[in-house]
């Protein structure tokens, strides 16, 4: 996959990012660094959407081919996380349509649901620019 979101810092117990487990369909590939939506009671998948309910970031890589049935996410520390369209230092961030990408949260986001927030940009960007995000779930 394509725009991995990546590791920069990570904090919470032992600097491991507050993993948590969280149930996946055992047929499906989820790369490391893809963003997850919340599906169902600790079920989690890709993100596909513009705000969707997020879950945290996969800390592995599970495969398609393996009949486990769960992945740790990280929701604890600054990941790298590319720009759909502009975002303004200090903005709230969510997921992206397009695809492992993050936009800016409008107020009413931030009023409506908290859920859906991803984390807060460390940094103003441009439409496909790389930023810093901290998350922390």
């Amino acid at each position: 996959m394509a725009r991995e979101v990546k590791e920069v810092e990570l904090y919470g117990g032992n600097n491991g990012g507050d993993k948590r487990r969280l149930t996946c369909a055992s047929g499906v590939a989820i790369t490391k660094g893809t963003i997850l939506k919340l599906t169902d009671a600790r079920t989690a998948s890709a993100s596909t959407g513009t705000g969707d309910v997020f879950a945290g970031i996969a800390s592995m890589d599970k495969d398609s081919a393996d009949t486990s049935t769960s992945i740790s996410a990280w929701e604890n520390g600054i990941f790298e996380m590319v720009a759909s369209g502009a975002i303004t230092v200090g903005a709230k961030v969510k997921t992206a349509s397009d695809g492992n990408y993050v936009m800016q949260c409008q107020t009413a986001d931030v009023q409506s649901s908290y859920a859906i927030i991803v984390g807060t940009a460390l940094e103003t960007a441009s439409d496909g620019e790389t930023i810093n995000v901290r998350v922390n779930n």
